[in-house]
């Protein structure tokens, strides 16, 4: 289970840079706080974190639950593929949002393969009695 939270650990480590990218962009576009438009280039940094958040939501509960009906080992590498997805997803659309694509799919696909099997492997031990 170690491999699993230190993974759910490099993912949260992960949003606090997309937050600190904020805080950076908030600067360099001049974009004063409590506002959250006003420049594009911070409006990209500001989505990605935002973005980033609602998939923690589901990310860190889906990788416990695959980790305990699936194998640890499964839930660490799909939660790692989510973690290279959002990196992916970040650097794409800093650049250009149009080409987030890739990015989600990486990032938004080991989330739904972790729920179906970690929700699909809770169902398997009620039906079983244990």
């Amino acid at each position: 289970m170690s491999l699993v939270y230190v993974v759910i650990g490099v993912a949260l480590l992960q949003y606090l840079f997309f937050g600190a990218s904020v805080g950076w962009a908030r600067g360099k576009y001049g974009v004063k706080a409590p506002a959250t438009t006003g420049h594009e280039g911070f409006e990209r940094h500001y989505r990605v974190q935002m973005n980033t958040l609602e998939l923690l939501i589901v990310y860190v509960p889906a990788t416990l639950l695959c980790a305990q009906y699936a194998g640890t080992r499964t839930a660490a590498i799909l939660a790692a593929i989510y973690v290279v997805g959002r990196f992916v997803y970040f650097f794409a659309y800093v650049k250009d949002p149009t080409k987030r694509g890739l990015g989600f799919l990486l990032s938004y696909l080991p989330i739904a393969a972790m729920l179906v099997l970690g929700v699909g492997g809770a169902v398997k031990a009620v039906l079983a009695g244990t």
